[in-house]
């Protein structure tokens, strides 16, 4: 069994709004959409979010999911308790930040299987300056011995360059075995599900990290600045995937492609374009500037001009626009 607990029950006052910090939008879906996109591409079997501000909200968003509520919010330690619906389930069980958007499903399936035969794997990156991020701890024979706050390092651990990303691989049974152990032991009297890995390794239980190569896609997101910077990671990421099979984008910076969009061959889009939701665009159609498209499925050799195109087909061969709204009525 491979399960998963998304921790999203924080409102993310920086982000000075009152909508839920992962229910924020990137292109066309809530941010911790692409999280759970990613944990079933990478074959999560049972994915539990842990809710806490306006959680009514995000069960809304995202009725496929199971629930359970943190309330009050004491750290992520305390909201992975809260997910006990899979304590006794034999596998593993990947806890992520809903605010890191930017995670691919091939990272999440490199730490599935790495997890393997390990009770607890971290996904880690390098930086050239750790700044506020919690360091990898590693004895002699480069094993996990725990994870150091930025805040409590010795000046010798504050030179580590390897930090914590804040995704995690468990085996199922040694997490809630753990979560038992972990207490309030610091300033904010918070229960944290980093004190594990100090606590399974004094254990002799093995503890592992991997290393992610793009920093970028462990990002989480923290305020407006940060949701745009997310949004053009991947974006890029999205229209240089197209890129590479054929379609010919003339500005990715001025292009947004939603995740579920299919592109045929020899297309071309040109800049200030917007295909969203489940879009089909069919071999050698050309999307001219300026139009936006929505759940459309544009036909073989068919050119949008400027248009507006909401839940229709497009037939082959057809020429829409310039400067036409078509929709489904």
């Amino acid at each position: 069994m491979r399960s998963a607990i998304i921790l999203a029950a924080g409102k993310g006052t920086r982000m000075k709004s009152e909508t839920p910090k992962v229910l924020h939008p990137i292109i066309d879906r809530p941010m911790m959409g692409y999280i759970v996109d990613s944990l079933k591409e990478a074959g999560a079997d049972r994915i539990v979010a842990v809710v806490g501000y306006k959680a009514g909200e995000v069960k809304e968003a995202f009725p496929e999911l199971e629930f359970a509520i943190q309330e009050p919010q004491l750290g992520s330690g305390h909201a992975a308790m809260q997910a006990d619906m899979l304590e006794g389930e034999d596998g593993l069980t990947l806890v992520i930040n809903g605010d890191g958007p930017c995670i691919q499903p091939e990272t999440l399936k490199k730490l599935y299987e790495a997890g393997e035969g390990n009770s607890l794997t971290l996904l880690s990156t390098v930086l050239e300056d750790g700044a506020h991020y919690g360091r990898i701890v590693r004895d002699a024979d480069g094993h996990v011995t725990g994870i150091v706050e930025a805040k409590d390092c010795t000046p010798e651990q504050r030179q580590i360059r390897e930090i914590n990303a804040g995704m995690y691989c468990f085996n199922t049974k040694d997490l809630f075995e753990g979560l038992k152990q972990l207490k309030p032991d610091n300033a904010q009297h918070e229960y944290y599900i980093t004190d594990l890995a100090k606590i399974f390794a004094c254990e002799g239980k093995s503890v592992d990290a991997i290393v992610v190569d793009d920093r970028e896609e462990t990002a989480g997101i923290n305020d407006p600045s940060e949701l745009a910077s997310a949004s053009a990671w991947l974006q890029q990421k999205i229209c240089h995937r197209h890129m590479r099979n054929g379609v010919q984008i003339c500005d990715p910076d001025r292009t947004v492609i939603g995740r579920d969009v299919v592109i045929g061959r020899d297309v071309l889009i040109e800049p200030d374009v917007m295909i969203l939701g489940r879009s089909v665009i069919g071999d050698g159609a050309r999307i001219l500037a300026g139009s936006r498209l929505e759940n459309a499925v544009v036909g073989k050799r068919a050119c949008i001009d400027a248009c507006r195109v909401y839940n229709v087909s497009v037939p082959d061969d057809t020429q829409a626009g310039p400067f036409a709204v078509l929709k489904n009525e």
